[in-house]
């Protein structure tokens, strides 16, 4: 991992061990795919988060919340001691995303809305005829909602090629595989048979997404399958399922971060 993505998975662990919340292992997985599309991908102004022009990134996996905000936060929309109130009484930085906090398009946390609503704004951006992308983040156990089969297919239907799909693919879902709770099958094949165009990649190796984003393009809309590990970076968090609900106790929280600076 660089040393951004290093430095948001320490603040994500120090907002999770600190406010006594939960999903690290799912914020853990993404961290990578999101520190890339900060750097080098997405249009933004740190000073202007409503600029016009910007790119449109939603977080529809809403409980991975605290990998959104201390991105954010790395790529300085907010002072990064500000994440000190997540997760606490009466503060913006709400333990599922919020659209109070800057840089943040659209709340999230019941899932199945993020795609739904970025194919609204990709429909009206693509209607203006701006270069604007808008770019949805879901979990693979979030596939499970209708909602977003709706969504692929009206996408297919108007021919988004603005919208991109980016499924954090780590097999696990609550308290079980995504197999074993629902399974759907092979998404490369179900995504391209909706008229979507396809690529697979390690969501955890930044060569490879980077790759992904910068050779991948398409007059249809786009699904980024990211093939990543939940709780990626701290090895005992690692693939395993308890660290979906489960907030790290003292002791863990400093061996987590004696993984990350290993």
């Amino acid at each position: 991992m660089n040393e951004n993505a290093r430095e948001i998975r320490k603040t994500i662990l120090t907002m999770v061990y600190e406010s006594g919340s939960s999903h690290v292992g799912s914020c853990l997985s993404i961290v990578d795919v999101l520190e890339y599309l900060y750097r080098d991908y997405l249009v933004y102004d740190v000073k202007n988060p409503h600029y016009e022009n910007r790119d449109r990134l939603i977080m529809s996996k809403g409980h991975a919340a605290a990998a959104l905000y201390a991105t954010l936060a790395e790529f300085k929309f907010f002072k990064k001691n500000e994440l000190k109130k997540y997760a606490k009484d009466d503060s913006i930085f709400m333990s599922h995303v919020s659209n109070k906090v800057p840089g943040v398009e659209f709340s999230t946390g019941s899932l199945g809305h993020g795609l739904p609503f970025g194919v609204g704004k990709a429909l009206h951006l693509q209607r203006s005829r701006t270069t604007v992308k808008t770019i949805v983040i879901l979990s693979d156990g979030e596939l499970n909602e209708g909602s977003n089969w709706e969504a692929i297919m009206f996408a297919a239907h108007h021919k988004l090629k603005n919208l991109s799909m980016i499924i954090d693919a780590n097999k696990l879902q609550s308290l079980d595989t995504t197999k074993n709770t629902l399974d759907l099958g092979d998404l490369n094949k179900k995504f391209s048979e909706f008229g979507w165009d396809v690529i697979d990649f390690n969501g955890n190796a930044p060569s490879e997404v980077e790759t992904a984003f910068t050779n991948f393009t398409s007059n249809r809309p786009k699904a980024y399958i990211a093939h990543t590990t939940k709780g990626s970076g701290v090895t005992f968090m690692e693939n395993t399922v308890q660290w979906h609900y489960k907030s790290p106790n003292q002791e863990e929280y400093y061996k987590a971060l004696e993984c990350l600076n290993a």
